[in-house]
């Protein structure tokens, strides 16, 4: 069994939907073909992700994501020896996975990962393409189908949560934020299938609330809540209730700001 047959499961069979907004496409192929990795960088639910599955399918290559976390080991993404039936073997991770069969990894909220797992990805993100692994004494070379793409919210940096310059100036940048008005309703109602008339007004809902960013807020609306909102009175909510659950509740537990948000809805709904 080749690497690549284990991998097929990582493959995008459909053309997910996605708008693009400048020349992000144009710019991830180039990367792409340069063998060059990509740090997509941008606020939560503006379709970071969405864009990563378009490439996948658009590259016709698998695609293997990993949501990064606090626990996040490099373990985790190299791998480890598992005893399996009174034996041990050696149990690839999602990177090396990727490595070995020529996919996209893609390390989602990258900054959420413990420093001494972002370091593992350095020989990977640079020139030499390599990934040491030093339990099995092995050095993975990555093929030219091989793609590592990193993604962060730059809103969310702290001095404990910063990617360091050693790690970013490895990567081509791409820098995401939440579509047009115009564009933002035609995804709207393209991903929930709401008429174009009620999407616009979640789309003017959502400015509002981004408006309140740092003024009560950590983050506004994002593109997905209002999808989420738009499938809720597709299937019979009332909007006033659809807001609330799938954005005023998600946004914020403050009951001062829930109800600001709640009172600018109701001036829409």
């Amino acid at each position: 069994m080749t690497a690549e047959y284990t991998l097929n499961e990582y493959l995008i069979p459909e053309q997910p939907f996605y708008a693009a907004q400048n020349n992000e496409i144009e710019l991830f192929e180039a990367a792409y073909k340069n063998g060059i990795p990509v740090l997509l960088k941008g606020p939560t639910g503006c379709g970071k992700t969405r864009f990563m599955e378009h490439m996948a399918w658009r590259l016709k290559r698998p695609l293997i994501t990993v949501s990064c976390h606090d626990d996040l080991t490099a373990a985790d993404l190299v791998g480890r020896y598992l005893i399996v039936g009174g034996e041990t073997r050696w149990a690839d991770g999602p990177l090396s996975r990727a490595v070995r069969g020529g996919g996209i990894c893609y390390l989602d909220e990258i900054v959420e990962a413990r420093k001494d797992t972002t370091v593992v990805i350095h020989p990977l993100a640079d020139d030499r393409r390599v990934l040491p692994i030093e339990k099995t004494g092995e050095l993975l070379q990555a093929t030219g189908d091989f793609c590592l793409a990193i993604s962060y919210n730059p809103g969310y940096q702290s001095v404990l949560k910063d990617l360091k310059q050693s790690t970013r100036q490895r990567f081509v940048s791409i820098e995401f934020d939440y579509p047009t008005a115009t564009l933002e309703t035609d995804i709207i109602t393209s991903e929930s299938g709401l008429d174009h008339e009620m999407a616009a007004r979640l789309v003017k809902f959502a400015g509002m609330t981004r408006n309140l960013k740092g003024s009560g807020l950590e983050e506004g609306a994002s593109t997905r809540l209002l999808v989420h909102a738009g499938k809720l009175m597709v299937t019979g909510v009332d909007p006033r209730s659809s807001c609330r659950g799938a954005i005023s509740e998600t946004l914020t537990d403050d009951p001062d700001m829930l109800k600001a948000i709640n009172e600018l809805s109701a001036s829409l709904f």
